[in-house]
């Protein structure tokens, strides 16, 4: 990595859960578990519902068994927790029955069996941060803040560098337990919060983590402010409905960003995993704007001086349709941009398309299978 002495580092890493995973998402192809995972969304908002119609019991049933839960509370990919009431009798005879008539009669959830993440593919991950030596990090898939803390203090610290002395999630809407966080370092601390997951817009509620602002003192006194993002999924649910909501959460960013410019943030990030391409209508907003109301926002992927390395992607393969990863800049920042890249030694390639590191052998000790990307600003 190059120096960026004198000035800042910013980065954007997906780290796909630190310690532990759920099973239905522990493929890098979507379309593996496509179906269960949209069954899984499904019921999760039928359960929501504060009655359920005879025609809601047996659709509920129905995804149950599909799910692998009509003879037990306890699937290979999903756990139904009934703490207080009952959703479901099972009698010997007739199969599953719902019994409950709404929401207010029974205490549980759903709940995606998880698997932990090879000791190896963690390290990876930590050689990955430490490697980047980013002052300011935004990360996506992070588990809970005790183990950001704890991934930070035990595996990233040993290996050298200046610590990550504030680390700060908040948990969002996504009941899988993946949300977005941030880890800075030396005078870069974190000073003020605003969490947007109460958001809603016509059709309800908006973000499905969170859309996090974090205000970063830096060493010279400015205030850099950071939106860490990770967009709606094209894992499960239809694609039309998937690419509805990223739009609507890109239109709420950029609705964000606009309102914080306009309180005199001068120096203002968006970044995450966006999980579209930089040509795709759902990200418009973020990147475009409107023609009443154009956005100033800037990809850093598009800056003279940021190297891709010849793969423009950030996901995978490093093609071009994967290219989901993003920091986004205000006039500012982007005018201050002294370098950029993307760091993929922890992501798989069996084709040889990229250096990994000497450890990595095999596809489940990767990092990540998201690459990290990064920029230098002078600020």
């Amino acid at each position: 990595m190059t120096c960026h002495c004198g000035g800042v580092r910013i980065a954007s890493y997906n780290v796909e859960n630190l310690f532990d995973r759920a099973r239905l998402l522990s493929s890098s192809d979507w379309s593996v578990h496509a179906d269960l995972l949209d069954i899984y969304d499904r019921l999760t908002r039928a359960l929501q519902q504060d009655t359920y119609s005879d025609l809601d019991k047996q659709q509920i049933a129905d995804w149950l068994i599909l799910l692998g839960l009509g003879s037990t509370d306890e699937s290979p990919f999903v756990i139904l927790r009934q703490n207080r009431g009952r959703l479901v009798s099972r009698p010997k005879v007739g199969g599953i029955k719902i019994v409950a008539d709404g929401r207010g009669d029974w205490v549980g959830w759903l709940e995606l069996t998880r698997q932990a993440v090879t000791e190896l593919a963690v390290r990876h991950t930590a050689r990955v941060v430490h490697d980047l030596a980013a002052d300011v990090l935004g990360v996506v898939e992070a588990e809970s803040r005790p183990a950001l803390v704890h991934f930070a203090a035990d595996l990233v610290a040993p290996l050298g560098g200046a610590p990550y002395d504030h680390v700060m999630l908040v948990d969002g809407n996504d009941a899988r337990g993946i949300d977005v966080g941030i880890l800075t370092r030396g005078a870069h601390s974190i000073e003020r919060i605003v969490s947007h997951v109460d958001d809603t817009d016509a059709k309800g509620s908006v973000f499905s983590r969170d859309c996090p602002e974090y205000s970063v003192t830096m060493p010279s006194g400015e205030v850099l402010l950071v939106l860490v993002n990770h967009l709606k999924s094209k894992g499960y649910g239809s694609p039309q409905q998937s690419s509805a909501l990223r739009r609507r959460q890109a239109v709420r960013v950029a609705e964000i960003y606009r309102r914080r410019r306009a309180e005199g943030f001068d120096h203002v990030v968006v970044l995450g995993d966006f999980n579209d391409t930089p040509d795709s209508a759902p990200l418009r907003p973020l990147l475009v704007g409107t023609r009443s109301a154009p956005i100033d926002l800037k990809d850093v992927a598009t800056h003279p001086v940021f190297d891709d390395g010849g793969w423009p992607g950030t996901y995978t393969t490093g093609r071009a349709g994967n290219k989901i990863d993003y920091i986004l800049c205000s006039p500012t920042v982007y005018a201050a941009i002294t370098a950029g890249g993307i760091f993929r030694k922890g992501v798989w390639t069996a084709s040889g398309r990229w250096p990994m590191y000497d450890t990595l052998t095999r596809e489940q000790d990767a990092a990540s299978d998201h690459a990290a990307i990064w920029v230098d600003v002078s600020l």
